[in-house]
């Protein structure tokens, strides 16, 4: 299946709770980014349907056998769910790219095999991290055992649906969790396409449910459940404070909080092909039309550069056309909505207004098939202060700042806010080492940009850009909470 007639395609309608689907009043909108067209009603879950799915939750972790399945079985179970997403593909490519910024051929290529295999790698934790033996005397004997913490609170952002909730779900469910999940209310309808899968798959019901609605209402019941052990969260710094502050209020209760970013890239005058660092520079800020929390947004250039690499971008980002996510051959997402344009169109006015030279891009894109997309935007600014290097803009808004020396370039890539990617470019190995030491990010990609199919490397920020880390071995470690035990082996 490659390009698909989206008034074709069968939505599941309600939220997915203990195994099935619950209907609901339908109170919100849903509009397709490519046309603008509302095409659905969401039911709206209120804090008497975060109970129902809560309630379900908790009583499939102390009555059905997930928590106590031997690890093996939990994980082949969670390993038939990866197969059948798999199989699923042509449902769940069209799910996502129908409502959502995700072409259909990348969210086949990509999004539905990244989200498989990223369950499968959770799977292998459930029988490796099972807690230590502890160093004690030798009339003693310590240990700690790993235990799940019991109902996940997970609240998935609507730019990249898939990937997002396997990120919050697979590593909970591994160490033994279960989930309730709330996706975005803009991209709604695939997580239930997975629990749905998940049960097909032998995972019992309960341990994975769906509720569907507004951050304010639902997501903000689901923060303050009572029974709800930890909250995992991708999405804006505001709304990370907010259920920080709601989880601080009605517990304490941990949270994972993956946020805001504004990512700079420094590129020094030695990178060995120009060419092809152009190309990955394009690609970091016009991917899904910047709406990537590590966007490389920030382009740090020594000067000798800055004059051929930023015609190189022009050529790249004027080859761009938009198309719909339902189109083969798109490739350049629309923007989430009229609001997030916008967001857009106001920030670069004001980044113009305070200085910025505007070197390609700065309007939106004229079509006739509504939506809304923005083109490729370069700003050539003289200080940090601009808004448009200060603020985070989630569209494709390049800033372009140049730099004399390494020092300068590391001065520049410090942001006084987000600390979440980074990027170096450069053919001297101990100028990427200093780099790497000095920035304040959690991940930096040296001579590339962007996560691959490593799942092991964890990803979270510094600063405001979030607490905790989503993949690799600290998230599944993060599901669980440890019990110390000293047994006295004396007579």
């Amino acid at each position: 299946m490659a390009s698909f007639d989206p008034d074709r395609i069968s939505l599941p309608d309600g939220h997915y709770i203990h195994g099935r689907l619950v209907p609901g009043t339908g109170a919100l909108a849903v509009s397709r980014p490519s046309d603008g067209k509302v095409y659905a009603m969401l039911p709206a879950a209120d804090a008497g349907c975060v109970d129902e799915a809560v309630d379900s939750a908790r009583r499939a972790f102390t009555h059905s056998d997930w928590a106590r399945r031997p690890p093996r079985e939990r994980a082949r179970a969670m390993r038939r769910w990866a197969d059948l997403i798999e199989a699923d593909i042509d449902d769940l490519a069209a799910l996502e790219s129908l409502g959502s910024t995700r072409p259909i051929d990348q969210a086949r290529a990509w999004d539905v095999p990244y989200t498989a295999e990223g369950i499968r790698f959770f799977a292998e934790f459930a029988d490796k991290c099972g807690g230590e033996v502890a160093a004690t005397a030798s009339d003693h004997l310590g240990m700690q055992i790993a235990e799940p913490l019991g109902v996940v609170g997970a609240i998935a952002p609507w730019n990249f649906p898939l990937s997002m909730t396997c990120w919050k779900v697979a590593p909970a469910l591994a160490a033994g969790n279960t989930v309730v999940l709330k996706p975005s209310e803009l991209t709604p309808f695939s997580a239930v396409r997975l629990a749905a899968l998940a049960v097909e798959a032998g995972i019992p019901p309960g341990v994975f449910n769906v509720i569907q609605g507004s951050g304010p209402v639902a997501g903000e019941a689901l923060c303050r459940h009572p029974g709800v052990a930890k909250v995992t969260f991708t999405g804006s710094t505001e709304t990370g404070r907010t259920i920080m502050r709601a989880c601080a209020e009605t517990g304490p209760k941990p949270v994972t909080l993956e946020l805001g970013g504004k990512s700079p890239q420094l590129v020094f005058a030695d990178v060995p092909d120009l060419d092809r660092t152009a190309q990955t520079l394009a690609a970091a800020i016009t991917g899904n039309a910047g709406q990537v929390c590590v966007a490389g947004s920030r382009l740090l250039v020594e000067r000798p550069l800055l004059a051929p690499l930023v015609e190189r971008l022009q050529q790249r980002f004027a080859s761009l056309e938009p198309g719909l996510t339902w189109h083969s051959g798109t490739r350049f997402s629309p923007l989430i909505s009229a609001v997030q344009a916008e967001r857009v169109e106001t920030i670069v006015s004001r980044a113009r207004e305070a200085g910025a030279e505007l070197l390609a891009g700065g309007t939106r894109f004229e079509t006739d098939r509504g939506g809304c997309f923005y083109r490729p935007t370069i700003l050539q600014v003289e200080t940090s202060d601009n808004p448009a290097v200060r603020e985070e803009i989630f569209g494709p808004v390049l800033t372009i700042q140049a730099f004399d020396d390494e020092e300068e370039a590391l001065g520049l890539a410090e942001h006084e806010v987000y600390g979440l990617a980074a990027g170096v470019h450069t053919a001297d190995l101990g100028r990427a080492l200093r780099a790497v030491r000095r920035l304040s990010a959690g991940t930096v990609w040296v001579n590339r940009y962007g996560r691959s199919h490593d799942y092991i490397l964890p990803t979270g920020g510094y600063k405001r850009s979030g607490i905790g880390r989503d993949l690799g071995r600290a998230a599944f470690e993060a599901n669980l909470h440890h019990k110390s035990v000293l047994i006295d082996l004396t007579p």
